[in-house]
């Protein structure tokens, strides 16, 4: 009987000593499937008993897992692809495409929708237009023929704030306007700040005209009702902001001689020369259209 017992104890031991060198025991706790993240435990032995009696196990966290999944967006390499082909079937799928005429010249607009309200528009208009605003203009006392080419690309947001036909626009120019002006002589003289210069001594004075802004801010207001599934026209009104204007006018003959009399009656001479300048002031003095007016009309095809 005492070997029996022996032999029993013996083999406890050495059943103990074989489960403390093999790998632990891993337990997986999954009562919190609630936060999807499954617990994993290495199990190890606390108490070995020597009459063979079940060994007990005390379960310890092991280091957690790595998680493929948490905090990862899953397809990016698609999302990203995908937003860029997105975005490319929007840019060469305009909402509409429009033609118009103004005051900035003729042209045309590409518009792609961003909502129901809300519109981005990237257009040009140029050209000769001095007749579309009469072709010439006063500065202070001398009246200046106008030849106008203009280009004036532009990029803007058209909004429909109550989601009807009334519509407010915005956005900046980049002028690139070249407005050349010849002066009118009125009863053969030239009315410069309040003298009069004689015509046939000064010549003719020719000039340039040319705003400071590079890139000028534009506000207008509109409509654009539609007249059928595709098609519309609009209207629309406002103005840019061009800046202060350079002015350089020259005469034919800057050396020639100007006779003229001042307002005290005297008898004066000057230079063609010194005509051109004084002109020249008064036109950069006059700012012309430092606000330039926006005005044009034109027709809308909708896709």
């Amino acid at each position: 009987m005492k070997i029996i017992k022996l032999t029993a104890i013996s083999a406890a031991v050495l059943a103990s000593t074989a489960a403390l060198a093999a790998e632990p025991v891993i337990v997986v706790d999954d009562t919190q499937a609630a936060t999807a993240d499954a617990v994993v435990y290495e199990a190890e032995p606390v108490a070995v008993a020597y009459d063979a009696e079940p060994v007990a196990y005390e379960a310890e966290p092991a280091p957690a897992a790595y998680n493929n999944d948490a905090g990862i967006v899953r397809n990016t390499t698609g999302a990203i692809f995908g937003g860029t082909k997105t975005l490319f079937n929007t840019a060469i799928n305009p909402a509409a495409v429009s033609a118009e005429v103004g005051t900035l010249g003729y042209g045309a607009n590409v518009a792609w929708s961003i909502n129901d309200k809300t519109e981005l528009q990237a257009g040009w208009a140029g050209g000769d237009v001095a007749d579309l605003f009469g072709g010439d203009f006063d500065a202070n006392d001398v009246n200046y023929d106008v030849d106008a080419d203009f280009s004036n690309p532009y990029m803007g947001v058209q909004l429909r704030p109550a989601g009807n036909w009334f519509t407010m626009g915005a956005g900046v120019i980049v002028p690139d306007n070249d407005i050349d002006v010849t002066a009118n002589a009125e009863g053969g003289f030239f009315e410069i700040d309040g003298q009069d210069y004689n015509a046939a001594d000064t010549g003719n004075l020719e000039g340039s005209l040319e705003h400071r802004n590079k890139l000028a801010p534009y506000g207008t207001i509109g409509f654009r009702p539609n007249i059928g599934n595709n098609w519309g026209v609009f209207g629309e009104i406002g103005a840019a902001y061009m800046g202060k204007t350079d002015a350089t006018v020259r005469a034919t003959d800057p050396d020639s001689v100007v006779r003229y009399t001042d307002e005290n009656g005297n008898n004066l001479v000057t230079t063609a020369g010194d005509v051109a300048s004084r002109a020249e002031q008064e036109l950069e003095d006059k700012d012309y259209l430092e606000w330039f007016p926006i005005v044009k009309v034109g027709a809308t095809y909708r896709f």
